[in-house]
């Protein structure tokens, strides 16, 4: 099994996500194409010691970008929201 930081590769830091983790205590992750619900909660609560009460996972499809004739198509991810139980932060991101 991958540990915890193998499925979780790095946070979404947006204006949207920024505003999901203030007002409904919920953080992003961009995650392993592989992993699973089940997977990143226990990863989650492993990593930074919080309760997980959900977690969505969507499958975001890469662009077609163009530069001139040539065409590139960047890649495929997969990005997870997870809710935290009310109370529960993340030092980390409170500072972003």
């Amino acid at each position: 099994m991958k540990s915890a930081f193998d499925l979780i590769r790095f946070p979404v830091i947006t204006e949207k996500a920024s505003d999901a983790r203030d007002l409904q205590n919920k953080i992003t992750f961009s995650i392993d194409p592989s992993a699973n619900k089940r997977e990143i909660k226990k990863a989650v609560e492993d990593a930074f010691k919080v309760t997980v009460e959900k977690v969505n996972i969507m499958n975001v499809k890469g662009k077609i970008k163009r530069l001139g004739r040539y065409a590139g198509k960047r890649p495929d991810r997969k990005k997870a929201i997870v809710t935290l139980k009310q109370g529960d932060t993340i030092e980390v991101f409170d500072q972003v």
